[in-house]
Formats: structure tokens, sequence, C-alpha cells
């Protein structure tokens, strides 16, 4: 008799199909939560760097504002178009390898299963496993098979320009809103430090999220996000007080 903690390859089978929906498309979906998060960095730094600029050359808040709100809607409608674009040839690359991919499978049948079986066999399976595996596979759904295991893609989850340009254009708006809201919040007497801080905090915490999601060194990340805005802030300040001006 079965013990009642015993469960059967269907049952199995059953339960990895549950949990499917949650972890397929993880890795897609962290790598779009990077790219967010990158955004929003350069919609920091940039900012940043042309607000305290203007700053160092005017104390005048209405061309300070003028100054970051142009940058950000700048940055935003470049990130956007870049990403856009990016995205659309990843796409359009993805998408003619599919085509091909399922103009030989029509082709040569054959010579794909054994080349699917080959591939599994590379990936460390045995030669009859790597068979079986292959033809089953096959049966299901050749060309998602081969576009997998092939060419590393899944077409259910093609790249989507969209969704690209509009996490870009959103991220970078709301990075470039800490440094905008800072400048023109704080009396002009403290105005450039108090950005600068705000700016530094704002950095560490987009390098530590990004260490995170890349499971890489925090302290490090850090570091170099950190030390690149104050770089940045410093260049541009240090131009603003060479052309320093009353607006």
């Amino acid at each position: 008799m079965p013990r009642p903690d015993s469960a059967s390859p269907n049952d199995s089978r059953r339960r990895h199909e549950d949990r499917e929906p949650h972890t397929a498309g993880l890795a897609s979906r962290l790598n779009w939560l990077r790219a967010g998060v990158l955004g929003a960095n350069d919609g920091i730094v940039s900012t940043a760097g042309l607000v305290v600029g203007v700053a160092a050359a005017t104390t005048n808040e209405a061309a300070i504002l003028t100054a970051g709100v142009a940058g950000l809607a700048a940055g935003a409608v470049s990130m956007a178009l870049g990403e856009y674009v990016s995205v659309s040839t990843q796409r359009d690359t993805e998408r003619a390898a599919l085509y091909m991919e399922g103009r030989e499978l029509a082709a040569m049948p054959e010579a794909e299963l054994d080349e699917l079986a080959a591939l599994l066999e590379g990936k460390g399976l045995s030669a009859v496993t790597a068979r079986a595996a292959a033809e089953e596979l096959t049966a299901r759904d050749p060309l998602a098979a081969h576009a997998e295991v092939e060419l590393g893609i899944d077409p259910t989850e093609l790249a989507n320009p969209w969704s690209a340009a509009l996490s870009s254009a959103v991220s970078f708006t709301l990075g470039a809103l800490v440094p905008l809201l800072m400048v023109v919040s704080v009396p002009d007497t403290v105005r450039i430090p108090v950005t600068f801080v705000a700016v530094l905090c704002a950095l560490a915490a987009t390098g530590s999220i990004s260490a995170w999601l890349g499971r890489a060194r925090r302290g490090r990340a850090v570091m170099r996000v950190v030390f690149g805005g104050a770089l940045a802030m410093v260049v541009t300040y240090g131009v603003g007080q060479l052309f320093d001006t009353v607006v």
C-alpha cells in the first residue's frame, strides 16, 4: 500500500505545471527590472549634472527648472526611442531565426530531429535519453523545442519594443525627478549641496538594487555609480562656474 505522502509521476508533473506560470519568464522580468534600474540611474545622473551646472551659473529658479524639465523630456524621449529601436531589431532577428527554423523543420524533419538529439546529448544526456527527449519534444511542439534548445529563444516571449520603450521612459523620468524636485525645493543658499547629497543617496540605492539583481558585490557596484554621479556633478558644476552669469 503506498504511503500517504507518496506521489505518482503524474502528480509531480501536475505540481510542476502549477508552478510554471509563476516561474515562466522570470529571467525576462529580471532583465526588464534591471533595465528599469539602469534607466533610473541614467535619469538621476544626467538630470543632476544638468541642474547642478545651471544652478552653479545662476540662482534663477525658473531657469534651473526650465533646463531640468527640458533635460528630463529630452532624456526620456531619447531613452524610449533608443530602446524601441534596439528591441525592435532584436525582435526582428528572433522572428527571422524562428522563420528559418520553421522552414528547416518542414524541409528536413529527420535531420532536425537528429540535430536536436545531438544538442541535448551535448548538454549531458546519454544518447538514448537525448533521443527519447528529442522525439517527445518534437511530438509536442517541434519549433518551440528547437527554438529553446538550439536558438535560446522562447517563441511565446519575444522581446516587446513598446514595453521596453515605455519602461525606459518611465524609469528615466522617475530617476530625473529626484534631482529636479530637490534643486527647486530648497533655498538657493543650500541648493547645490543638498541636491548633491540627495543624488548620491539615490544613486547608492539604485546601485544596491542593481547589484542585488545581478548577484554582484554590492559595495563595488554602489561605489561605481556614486563616484560616477559625483564626478558628473563636479564637472558640470565647474562648467557652470566657468560660464557664471545672471539670468
